[in-house]
């Protein structure tokens, strides 16, 4: 229940950020062409707060926190007084038009910028992308390792952390190629190397986002670092909690067989579903013999597998791979324009790869996810939260220039079309298309809902 309230509550506060970002760009671009803004709405339905400006606006926060809008003197909508007709929306020129529209997913553009450059002020959290194996038969086969290597480059593009590497990968999914570049772990303590440049043949690169990384499904295996056989965590109503098991015990043996990694450990487990197994700890310096009964799961294959929920302690990163990645107050503002810019480059390419097919619509995501992206990156902590709303507020202002009739981008193409001829769009073209993006936009929603339960 914890969980549900925490993501609701960072779904509605991003959500309403970028709402209120996006909203009061045209807002703000209207006012300044001189059109009469008569309402400020977040949200929809019922107002549960409202007041009425200076200015004359009404400014209305709503119950429903999944959308906005900004209400113009408008005579195609309703009679306008003849001494305000100059400060109708439809009297304005095609160009203001065009700026007011347009404002929005701008705006949401800019917010990506300052919220990077907040979080790259604060400094994030970041290991270094070392890989110490590839597998046999991927793309990432060609590549021959003696030593851990680190990823310094995708295609060209340097990357610095493992984020990085997924979005520089995820960009290049239906190519026939990409270009990884490595260099020794030397590098990381300061010599000048270039690194070595592989081209790894991805004609054949499938796979599920669900299931697995782009970085895995490569064959790039990712360095970790050991796992200590010490119970972190304990999963409620487990086996493991029915047994008696606890936080910190240390495992010794599994079956009278002596622990040897958690490899091994989970393999006997998960092989012996609904079996006894006797598992040897050590608990405040006293030896124990637990027998516990793994219980019966269907994993993705299908097979039946022995689970007992218990999660060990990781061992430390070494030192020379963690850093924080920061700039100063300056070099902040071109990384956070550069990084605003590779996710809209990143994004559009989706949005293409989804036309194509290379991306499939299962990969669409709707308002459950992102509730769930919500919550878990305000767990982490506020740089992550940054980071997550940035790329929200990017991919908001990409969907609202798609030309759908519905969205912005939709107005923007009767406009331009406008520039174009010299004449507006015919209202009985312009209401065709709007029932059509409207429609289409609403079979796009069902598909990510059906894809959110899907994943629930």
């Amino acid at each position: 229940m914890f969980d549900f309230l925490w993501n609701l509550g960072s779904f509605i506060i991003a959500l309403g950020i970028l709402i209120t970002v996006h909203e009061y760009g045209h807002f703000w671009v209207a006012r300044k062409c001189g059109v009469k803004v008569e309402k400020f709405s977040i949200g929809f339905g019922k107002a549960i707060w409202r007041k009425v400006g200076q200015d004359g606006t009404e400014y209305v926060v709503a119950m429903i926190p999944l959308g906005g809008f900004v209400k113009m003197l408008d005579e195609r909508v309703e009679d306008v007084p003849a001494d305000m007709l100059n400060q109708a929306f439809n009297r304005k020129t095609v160009w203001q038009r065009i700026a007011i529209v347009a404002a929005g997913p701008l705006a949401n553009f800019a917010f990506a910028i300052v919220a990077l450059y907040a979080m790259y002020l604060i400094g994030v959290p970041s290991i270094k992308p070392v890989i110490d194996s590839t597998k046999v038969n991927s793309p990432a086969a060609v590549i021959q390792l003696s030593e851990p290597q680190q990823i310094i480059a995708i295609s060209g593009q340097d990357v610095r952390n493992w984020e990085e590497v997924n979005f520089a990968l995820v960009g290049h999914i239906g190519n026939d190629s990409v270009d990884v570049t490595l260099a020794p772990l030397s590098r990381m303590d300061g010599i000048d190397d270039k690194g070595k440049t592989y081209q790894l043949d991805t004609r054949e690169w499938r796979f599920d986002p669900e299931k697995e990384s782009p970085i895995t499904a490569l064959g790039l295996g990712i360095f970790r670092p050991g796992i200590n056989p010490i119970i972190a965590a304990i999963s409620e109503n487990s086996a493991a909690q029915i047994a008696g098991l606890m936080i910190g015990d240390t495992i010794l043996s599994i079956n009278q067989q002596p622990y040897k990694d958690w490899n091994s450990f989970v393999d006997v487990v998960q092989t012996s579903a609904n079996k006894p197994l006797s598992v040897d700890i050590e608990r405040a310096g006293e030896l124990l013999q637990i027998e516990v009964v793994p219980q019966a799961q269907t994993n993705d294959n299908g097979d039946t597998i022995g689970i007992i929920g218990i999660s060990p302690t990781a061992a430390q990163w070494p030192e020379n791979m963690r850093f924080d990645l920061e700039y100063g107050m300056i070099d902040s503002v071109s990384a956070a324009v550069d990084k605003t810019w590779q996710l809209v480059v990143v994004s559009f390419k989706m949005i293409g790869k989804l036309f194509t097919g290379d991306v499939s619509v299962k990969n669409l995501s709707g308002p459950i996810s992102i509730a769930q992206g919500a919550g878990a990156s305000a767990n982490y902590g506020l740089v992550y939260f940054l980071g997550f709303i940035a790329l929200i507020s990017v991919n908001l202002g990409i969907i609202n220039l798609m030309p759908l009739p519905v969205l912005d981008g939709g107005h923007l193409l009767y406009y331009f079309i406008e520039v174009i001829t010299g004449k507006p769009v015919p209202e009985k073209v312009q209401e065709i298309g709007f029932r059509f993006g409207a429609a289409l936009l609403l079979m796009l929603m069902s598909v990510a809902l059906f894809n959110d339960f899907a994943r629930l």
